[in-house]
């Protein structure tokens, strides 16, 4: 984890989780400045409300910060989702507990070939993974919000999620909801983004 700071701002940036999705370097150039010899992290060159703002855009949780200036830090989304990215991962974002440690946003392998399991690493773009982000509805109803949605990733097997949850696909549409799934990290599934038990004839593995 490495650290910058301004007297306005902290910024957290956790490689291991970054798919260099761009966002942060989009949204604010002067900020983030990737390839800059002593660190790519500039705070001092924006308010912290705007870096706020962009590292909220980010999907994987690699940024996360910390305000000093008296403003609203980070807040949790009201509604627990995961949205389908077209031939990539899952993007997870609401009050996520993964190892009892709390989050906002993170994104799931999918494709089963990421070295940084059970998070994307980007390895679906080598592997030539496809997996549509439009699957059709399969539970379209009302559902509670909100609370904890624990996080377990299970031994060669899938992704647990437990708590009040809604998939949804990359236009917004709703897919599922429900309170407890098992979402399919193996990349065979033929009824993803769901677990069908495919990961056992392939003989997925984790470690």
């Amino acid at each position: 984890m490495s650290r910058a700071k301004s007297d306005e701002i902290t910024i957290q940036f956790d490689g291991s989780k970054c798919i260099h999705a761009r966002r942060c370097v989009l949204g604010l150039p002067a900020v983030f400045k990737p390839g800059t010899p002593g660190g790519w992290l500039f705070p001092e060159n924006a308010r912290a409300a705007e870096i706020a703002r962009v590292i909220d855009a980010c999907p994987s949780g690699a940024l996360s910060y910390t305000r000093h200036d008296g403003g609203m830090g980070e807040q949790v989304p009201p509604v627990n989702t995961v949205r389908l990215w077209e031939n990539g991962p899952n993007e997870l974002r609401g009050d996520l507990w993964i190892d009892e440690a709390p989050t906002t946003r993170m994104l799931l392998c999918r494709c089963g070939q990421s070295k940084n399991k059970p998070f994307c690493d980007n390895s679906h773009v080598a592997a030539g993974f496809t997996a549509t982000s439009e699957p059709e509805t399969q539970d379209a109803q009302e559902t509670e919000i909100g609370g904890d949605l624990t996080v377990t990733p299970l031994p060669n097997g899938p992704v647990k999620i437990e708590g009040h949850v809604e998939v949804i696909a990359a236009s917004g549409r709703q897919v599922a909801v429900g309170e407890k799934m098992f979402l399919c990290r193996c990349g065979q599934s033929a009824n993803k983004p769901f677990c069908d038990g495919s990961h056992t004839r392939a003989g997925f593995t984790t470690e």
